[in-house]
C-alpha cells in the first residue's frame, strides 16, 4: 500500500497558507495568503528606512535597513507591509523584484539586494566622437525609460 500523501501547511517560498478540507475559519488563512500576495505581486517599496512611519498608509511596503527599531527592530533585511493596520513581514528570495519609489531603482534579490547605480552621460576625453556620444545618449535614455537603469 502507498503511503499518504502529506501536504505542508504553507507554500515554499513566501509561507502562503494552504487550506484543508473540514478547516475550521478558513477565511482567516485566504486573507492572509491574499494579503501576502497583494503585497508581493509587483512589489514597490516606498524606500529604506529604519523605524516604521509615524502614519502608515496600507499598501505601502519599506525595506527595513540596518539597525530598525520600533516594531521593525527584529526584522531586518526584510520587507515591512501594511495591510490592514498591522505590519506584516517577508523575508527576500532569490529571483524577487522590487521598485524603489524613492529612488525610480529596480532591485533584484540573488543572496543579497542588486541595486543599479547611476549611469552617467558620457563626457570629456580628448577626441569627441558626436555620433557615439549620441547613439550612447540615446542607449543610455532607453534603459532608464525601461525601468533597467534610474
Amino acid at each position: 500500500m502507498s503511503d499518504p500523501l502529506v501536504f505542508d501547511n504553507a507554500s515554499p517560498r513566501f509561507g502562503l497558507p494552504f487550506l484543508y478540507a473540514g478547516q475550521a475559519q478558513k477565511e482567516f488563512y485566504v486573507n492572509e495568503a491574499f494579503a501576502l500576495a497583494d503585497a508581493l505581486l509587483h512589489c514597490a517599496i516606498e524606500g529604506t528606512a529604519t523605524t516604521p512611519p509615524a502614519s502608515p498608509v496600507d499598501g505601502q511596503n519599506w525595506s527595513i535597513g540596518t539597525g530598525a527599531t520600533g516594531d521593525w527592530a527584529s526584522h531586518v533585511g526584510q520587507i515591512a507591509c501594511r495591510q490592514s493596520g498591522n505590519w506584516i513581514y517577508v523575508t527576500p528570495k532569490d529571483g524577487m523584484r522590487v521598485f524603489d519609489r524613492s529612488s525610480g531603482r529596480s532591485w533584484l534579490y540573488a543572496s543579497g539586494w542588486k541595486i543599479p547605480s547611476a549611469v552617467g552621460i558620457p563626457t570629456g576625453g580628448s577626441t569627441v566622437d558626436s555620433e557615439a556620444r549620441a547613439a550612447l545618449g540615446q542607449l543610455i535614455a532607453a534603459l532608464r525609460m525601461a525601468g533597467i537603469l534610474p
